[in-house]
């Protein structure tokens, strides 16, 4: 299937004012920094070449893929390129017309390699409203456990976001891998974020079934799921996806790079929205994809059969399920509908 949007279509999303809500900060540094990080910090296994990363970013599996973002998360090794990266990848999304975004930010990767905490929090807000005030590039955190680091990692991470909570701070996730890591035994650590007011937005069903979507929602009281790939194996979840408004944060090549689905012509995301649940389209890890927003917009025009107007929505139900503040959704609304009524019919 073409990675390209349907005729005609390429630059109307090109110059789309869109929100991404599923996308990782360290999954965002693009080959450029990647290779500046990896000539800093010389001792690791990640090539400081741009064109040899292209084939260090080619999967096996799902575990594969784990296994090499460690490896780029051991690139980040103090303040200075924590604050680099998240300026950079605001850079990277304002050139794609992305004008909000929730970045899904690891501390616990970070801090477990030296990087103390408030240290952290400052150089990532300090990049935050650099990047509003010089890119026009509104960004909030999610902040996620890595699931395989365990329970360690989901009490500091706990920790973290509720007594160092950075100003930027709307949720809290769960990443990497599903199999093995059962989503209950985090249901402590997700209570406690939401008792602080954290949004709970765990990825599950990604390489697992949809019984880790229901436990997402029942144990972790998941307001958005992360992926939900495999949510359209069960009707019944679907049909409690769609009349409870829970919306679903697609990535359509990143499914495909990781093997969780085969080949993007079988994709769910027709199902998904066919039964009225309320899709939003990501990039995930968009340069260890080799993709980003723009494309994964023209892949779901593709898979849905999408004309301007309905790409347009797409864009818009990002927007409305996002945690933006009242006023940046309806800027950000507007703009969206200011975009289509000045695109030719």
């Amino acid at each position: 299937m073409s990675h390209s949007a349907p005729d005609g279509l390429s630059a109307f999303i090109a110059g789309l004012p869109k929100a991404e809500l599923h996308v990782h900060h360290v999954g965002s540094a693009s080959p450029r920094i990647v290779a500046e990080l990896a000539a800093r910090h010389p001792s690791t296994s990640v090539p400081a070449d741009e064109e040899a990363l292209a084939e260090f970013f080619t999967f096996r599996d799902f575990a594969h893929f784990v296994e090499v973002y460690l490896s780029v998360v051991d690139l980040v090794r103090d303040a200075e390129d924590v604050r680099l990266l998240t300026y950079e990848v605001a850079r990277d999304m304002a050139r794609q017309n992305i004008r909000y975004a929730e970045l899904t930010v690891t501390p616990y990767s970070s801090t477990r390699r030296g990087i103390p905490g408030p240290a952290f929090m400052e150089a990532i807000e300090d990049a935050r409203r650099a990047a509003e005030r010089e890119l026009g590039v509104t960004l909030r955190w999610c902040f996620d456990i890595p699931g395989e680091a365990g329970l360690e990692a989901a009490e500091e991470t706990a920790r973290l976001a509720c007594e160092l909570r950075p100003e930027g701070l709307v949720s809290f996730g769960l990443g990497g891998p599903e199999v093995g890591v059962p989503r209950p035994q985090f249901k402590p650590y997700f209570d406690r974020a939401i008792a602080e007011g954290l949004h709970s937005v765990p990825h599950a069903g990604e390489t697992t079934g949809p019984e880790t979507i229901r436990d997402a929602l029942d144990a972790l009281r998941a307001e958005r799921i992360g992926h939900g790939t495999s949510a359209p194996r069960d009707p019944r979840l679907l049909e409690h996806l769609a009349e409870h408004r829970i919306p679903l944060e697609v990535c359509p090549t990143s499914n495909l790079a990781t093997r969780a689905v085969a080949a993007l012509e079988e994709h769910p995301v027709r199902e998904m929205a066919e039964a009225g649940v309320l899709v939003t389209i990501n990039s995930d890890d968009p340069p260890m994809f080799g993709t980003d927003l723009c494309t994964e917009y023209g892949i779901a025009a593709r898979l849905l059969g999408l004309d301007a107007a309905g790409v347009a929505e797409l864009a818009r139900n990002a927007v409305r399920v996002s945690f933006a503040p009242d006023d940046v959704k309806k800027s950000l609304l507007g703009e969206i509908d200011a975009h289509l009524a000045s695109w030719p019919a």
